[in-house]
């Protein structure tokens, strides 16, 4: 079992995700995102908005999605 931070995966705080997989931590980090949305927590979604504009520049998303894999795999 591997912990990432919602910091680590581009969120706003310092809740933890624990999973096995990077795809596993991925969905919950997208599903923590959302309810964080819904709430309209100020800090997470200006972090939502740097990654909407990173998702306006070619591969940049998924390079970006490829350094957390990483850091995933590097626990």
């Amino acid at each position: 079992m591997k912990t990432m931070t919602c910091k680590q995966l581009g969120g706003a705080c310092d809740k933890e995700f624990h999973a096995q997989t990077f795809d596993e931590i991925a969905s919950q980090s997208r599903e923590h995102g959302m309810e964080m949305m819904v709430s309209g927590d100020p800090a997470h979604m200006e972090a939502m908005q740097k990654m909407q504009a990173m998702m306006q520049q070619p591969g940049a998303l998924q390079k970006w999605m490829d350094e957390r894999e990483k850091e995933f795999d590097a626990l």
